[in-house]
């Protein structure tokens, strides 16, 4: 079975080597000492400490698997490599849905990078899948589970 691709930034996967370095080096060490603190309390039957504190370390296991898994399969999305006017990841892209006068800014960016909040949609987010590959004056069709909308492509730049 092959595995996902994750396209990705230079900066995206640096950061998540960054997460992956504190999990392994910080939070898996503070979880491990919770745990033997906690058998120290004795019965682990009814050691809720004990309980509490495996759980953490599954998490923290399971975020460390992921992480190691987006990085060995990670994909380095060079922008350069396609048409300044072409929508990809690391491109800024300045859209208006048609028949509204405001504009909406994007940074497209892979999945491990995606930040609604800084304004950065994954590749695959319905408003990614709809515009990658897209050009400066085209239209697309954003699909979303309330319905869709289209809109025009109005700037498309390389992400500073």
């Amino acid at each position: 079975m092959s595995e996902k691709i994750y396209p990705m930034t230079l900066e995206e996967k640096e950061k998540l080597e960054k997460e992956l370095e504190e999990l392994k080096l910080v939070r898996r060490p503070e979880v491990i000492e919770r745990i033997k603190i906690a058998r120290s309390y004795g019965d682990l039957s009814e050691n809720s400490e004990y309980e509490a504190a495996k759980d953490e370390q599954a998490f923290v296991e399971g975020q460390i698997s992921s992480l190691e898994t987006k990085i060995r399969y990670a994909e380095i999305v060079n922008s350069d490599s396609v048409a300044d006017d072409e929508v990809a990841i690391g491109k800024t892209v300045t859209i208006q849905e048609i028949g509204e006068d405001e504009e909406e800014v994007y940074i497209i960016v892979g999945s491990a990078g995606a930040d609604a909040f800084a304004g950065k949609v994954s590749n695959e987010s319905p408003i990614g899948q709809a515009l990658i590959g897209k050009k400066t004056g085209d239209t697309a069709t954003i699909e979303t589970p309330v319905g869709s909308y289209d809109v025009k492509i109005l700037k498309v730049e390389k992400t500073a």
